[in-house]
């Protein structure tokens, strides 16, 4: 059954407040605020984009946000824009929280995925908006790839894939340390590449089933 498009935002709003996991996350969230204010020379002050990303990170590509030239109204309207951006990135996690852990309604047999995996992987891949952010992820492990295997200079294409996978993908970093200093050509990168593939994979259920939550689908 759809929804209608007026309703979309409240029930975004409902499943990022109506369960105990959602509603501890954003109480971590709004904690981190002041740690910002009050630290904001600290690594702590990354907390915010951090617990909020991936969608959070995006905004970091725009060319304008806290400190942009020019100061005054530009500088205020950026400013309000990053932060307004980072409060609905909030939401978001929130609600993919909330459905993550709403029960699913009762739903015909014939809908129901044969096998426990094929079920739990489902919503990555059986709705519009999850295939495009695996899209998104793709494309960025494939930049990746082709700066470190094919560029005389890969620089930092690393961050990209980092970015749209986050904040999973972050433990990509640790794990493929100790084999990057293995001594096994490419071994590194090939760990880097699978840690990353499975942190967009993860994003992309929550991803899913909060689509079909927004749709009203109990799955």
């Amino acid at each position: 059954m759809q929804t209608s498009p007026r309703l979309r935002l409240p029930r975004l709003v409902v499943l990022g407040t109506d369960s105990r996991l959602a509603r501890g996350y954003l109480a971590v969230f709004a904690l981190s605020i002041p740690v910002v204010l009050l630290f904001p020379e600290s690594p702590f002050a990354m907390a915010p984009i951090l617990l909020t990303a991936p969608l959070s990170l995006f905004a970091m590509v725009l060319p304008f946000g806290p400190g942009t030239e020019g100061g005054g109204a530009a500088e205020a309207l950026a400013t309000g824009f990053w932060g307004g951006w980072v409060l609905l990135s909030a939401l978001v996690n929130a609600a993919a929280l909330g459905a993550l852990t709403r029960r699913p309604d009762a739903a015909p047999a014939v809908r129901r995925h044969p096998g426990k995996l094929r079920a739990l992987l489902a919503p990555a891949f059986d709705n519009w908006l999850a295939r495009a952010y695996c899209a998104v992820v793709a494309v960025a492990l494939g930049f990746f790839l082709y700066a470190v295997l094919l560029s005389p200079d890969p620089g930092f294409a690393g961050i990209w894939p980092l970015i749209t996978a986050a904040p999973f993908s972050f433990l990509a970093v640790p794990l493929s340390l100790p084999a990057e200093h293995s001594g096994i050509p490419g071994l590194g990168t090939l760990v880097f590449t699978v840690a990353v593939g499975l942190a967009g994979l993860v994003d992309a259920v929550l991803i899913g089933r909060l689509a079909h939550r927004l749709r009203g689908e109990g799955r």
